[in-house]
């Protein structure tokens, strides 16, 4: 009987999962697949914790900013107002201006305020 030789389809896995691991320390085949499906398990919760992580960061840096301007107006008003105004400003790009320029925000916080406070006031909302 000839003597068959194997594929290359399991060396290539078997190499792929050794440049992964191989900053991780791991010699054996079985460890370092262990090891890089729980770096990429790692990876993927981070990844979602990062954006949460973010968006806290964003927020409390918007309402920082509002409190410190307007005395009596807050972080869940401006975004209710922003909305019913139909402004479409996300949250990270009212921290970046809340940063870069705070009399901008000032500027959008005034605006929708004395919008809705006409509306209030005149009995249309």
């Amino acid at each position: 009987m000839t003597r068959t030789k194997r594929g290359y389809i399991a060396r290539r896995r078997r190499t792929k999962n050794r440049l992964v691991a191989s900053s991780l320390g791991g010699k054996l085949t079985r460890s370092m697949t262990q090891q890089t499906r729980r770096a990429l398990v790692s990876a993927h919760r981070d990844r979602d914790g990062q954006k949460r992580n973010f968006r806290r960061l964003w927020i409390t840096r918007i309402n920082a900013v509002i409190r410190e301007g307007v005395v009596s107006y807050m972080y869940s008003r401006l975004i209710h107002d922003l909305y019913k105004k139909q402004l479409l400003l996300n949250r990270k790009i009212l921290a970046q201006i809340a940063i870069s320029n705070r009399n901008c925000l000032y500027m959008i916080s005034n605006e929708i305020i004395k919008e809705v406070d006409w509306k209030e006031s005149a009995g249309i909302i």
